[in-house]
């Protein structure tokens, strides 16, 4: 296998790291190309080997009936009978074949992580325009929402992305996230994935509330719960040693909150700060049908907007989620999920966010901030264009997804609750794309900034054997693949990430054994000096570790999420959490532990775990364990 060269600026080699357009994580030369598929699993090749039969059949069964009518009617006057057999022929031929480029689409999709980018998505555009080819013309209205994100984007490339009719190569990216966070979202949606915090108060909710708002509630919180337990959580202003970075256009910051990854780079690498949070869930409550908005507090003064939470529109109520904190806002005295209603009716209910006895865990949000709130949409010109309005009337049982936002309606829906006096399409995800272009040019000019701007996950995006494993790895986790599936020669998960476990002592002599060396693919130039040579292997080395590090981790959580939570447990207090693996994930792996702990019964443990000092998350695992306490102290007594 190859790996890169080095990680070190000073040395004569550049890292290669996958390229391509946007998030992609595959590099050209490496990756499978679309117009070489199907390069597919059994089971994709045996959907579309049913799709030429049924095609055949028809088109013979056409025919046949064709012949058998026209013996009936003999030499007649037939030609209006005939003509409508042909009509119903060539309107199943039609049908048939749009099933087949939708079809082909989901295959691209499936198979994303291991395309050629760019070619994935020229062949995505040329289905989807084939397929919407015999469709009625979409409407194209623009929504008047999106004046509020003018400033932000140019209007010509504003114009062409939600407006055009016509499918754009750029759509991909868009369907793409549109697939993972849909496949994400139905398998998290599940019994097994309650916030136990919740139990009691969801059985007495029921009857106030009917079945089905419950039941779109428990999902909305089983999809945060996932977020905060799957996303570690970062600083907003990202503090750790880098070089000098560029200049930013529209007020932005050098890794500022929010923009400085999207919403699809948050959820493959497994880490963002608060607003990044915010953006995962509110992509998973759109692929379950479920009306969410970043909400913002407006200064009466200046109107700047401060983002505190999501709220979740179910009813004529907008629920309370505080990705920050990783919990969800508790109602008045403390039961429940909390509603804006209640936030500003009641100053216990944000004031109860912060922590006695510290000063720095004092929530900024009072009762009279929460009077007048935006209602902030997480959508990209895509998501309300025409063309997606048009596919997603086709996309039906296991494709069915959500594509296409109406965020006119979503608007005007959050416009009639009570305190929300502002609606806007959010700007974050707008200026992530330009941080990233930002920062992707001048990488280009400062081999420094490049190096740095690349070298942190080249675990994940780098040109190597471990890296294409670990990536593939998460794309399986995401996906809900944990196991391998031997009949359709699928790896899972759990054999993925695995793999990328070597033992402490391989990675040791790898500076040293040339046969382990050539056995991982590594091979000295003709020309490199020993010096340079031994600073490349320990560059590989520390990639290594990275990826093993991660891969534990990763593992850890796949535990807690296949259900098997001792073996969660295990995994990360004597795996991620061992003092010879420390790692970046370790503050995460104690949250996560604890959490374990907490569904084992061990609520002593638990709440000691989350009243560690020094946490990123302390502020909100503070309000967890006061929460847990309450509720273990009602079950003492009852």
């Amino acid at each position: 296998m190859a790996f890169p060269t080095h990680l070190d600026p000073s040395l004569s080699r550049a890292v290669p790291i996958r390229s391509g357009k946007r998030d992609t994580l595959a590099p050209p030369h490496r990756r499978v190309s679309a117009a070489r598929l199907p390069a597919v699993s059994a089971g994709a090749v045996a959907d579309r080997h049913r799709i030429r039969i049924e095609h055949r059949a028809g088109r013979w069964l056409a025919l046949g009936a064709l012949f058998a009518m026209v013996a009936l009617v003999g030499c007649g006057d037939d030609t209006a009978l005939v003509r409508k057999i042909q009509n119903q022929r060539q309107a199943k031929q039609q049908m048939v074949t749009q099933q087949d480029h939708l079809a082909e689409i989901f295959v691209l999709l499936r198979q994303y992580i291991d395309l050629e980018p760019e070619k994935a998505e020229r062949q995505i555009a040329y289905h989807l325009n084939r397929w919407s080819e015999s469709k009625p013309e979409p409407d194209a209205k623009v929504p008047e929402l999106l004046d509020t994100v003018k400033g932000v984007m140019p209007p010509d490339q504003l114009t062409r992305r939600s407006g055009s009719l016509t499918f754009l190569p750029g759509d991909a990216d868009h369907l793409r996230d549109c697939y993972l966070f849909n496949t994400l979202y139905n398998w998290v949606d599940t019994d097994q994935h309650d916030e136990s915090l919740l139990t009691d108060w969801f059985k007495a909710q029921e009857k106030e509330l009917g079945g089905e708002t419950v039941a779109q509630l428990k999902t909305a919180t089983r999809l945060f719960d996932w977020t905060v337990r799957n996303i570690a959580l970062e600083a907003d202003f990202d503090q750790t040693p880098a070089p000098p970075g560029p200049s930013f256009p529209l007020g932005m910051e050098f890794r500022g909150p929010g923009y400085r990854q999207t919403d699809y780079q948050t959820l493959i690498r497994g880490t963002g700060d608060g607003l990044q949070r915010a953006g995962v869930f509110t992509q998973l409550c759109r692929q379950a049908g479920i009306p969410a908005a970043v909400l913002a507090s407006i200064d009466d003064s200046t109107g700047d907007l401060t983002p505190f939470c999501v709220g979740v529109l179910l009813g004529d109520q907008i629920y309370l989620f505080e990705p920050r904190l990783g919990i969800f806002v508790p109602g008045p005295g403390q039961e429940g999920i909390a509603t804006l209603a209640q936030a500003r009716r009641d100053p216990l209910v944000l004031r109860r966010l912060s922590i006695a006895g510290f000063d720095q865990f004092t929530y900024p949000i009072a009762k009279e901030n929460a009077q007048q709130c935006a209602a902030l949409f997480n959508v990209l010109p895509e998501a309300i264009s025409p063309r997606m309005q048009q596919l997603q009337s086709g996309l039906t049982g296991n494709r069915r997804m959500n594509v296409y936002v109406d965020v006119d309606q979503l608007a005007a829906d959050f416009d009639a609750v009570t305190g929300i006096s502002s609606v806007r399409i959010w700007d974050v995800p707008y200026l992530a794309e330009v941080y990233r272009a930002t920062c992707e040019a001048y990488a280009e000019r400062d081999p420094q900034f490049a190096f740095w701007y690349k070298a942190r996950w080249a675990m994940l995006d780098g040109d190597f054997d471990m890296a294409d494993k670990l990536a593939r790895g998460r794309w399986q986790h995401l996906t809900g693949q944990f196991s391998d599936d031997e009949q359709e020669s699928i790896e899972g998960a759990r054999t993925l990430y695995m793999q990328q476990r070597a033992p402490e002592f391989e990675i040791d002599d790898l500076r040293i054994d040339v046969d382990l060396q050539q056995s991982y693919g590594l091979r000295r130039d003709l020309g490199t000096g020993s010096e340079q040579w031994d600073q490349q292997l320990t560059q590989i080395q520390f990639l290594m570790r990275m990826g093993k590090r991660t891969a534990t981790y990763w593992l850890s959580l796949l535990q807690a999420d296949d259900g098997r939570l001792e073996t969660a447990e295990n995994w990360f207090s004597k795996r991620a959490l061992d003092e010879e693996q420390q790692s970046y994930w370790e503050p995460s792996a104690r949250y996560n532990l604890a959490r374990v702990a907490e569904a084992l019964g061990e609520t002593d443990r638990a709440i000691e775990l989350y009243k560690r000092v020094g946490e990123p998350q302390e502020h909100g695992n503070r309000v967890r364990a006061r929460l847990l306490a309450k509720q273990a102290g009602q079950a003492e007594e009852s």
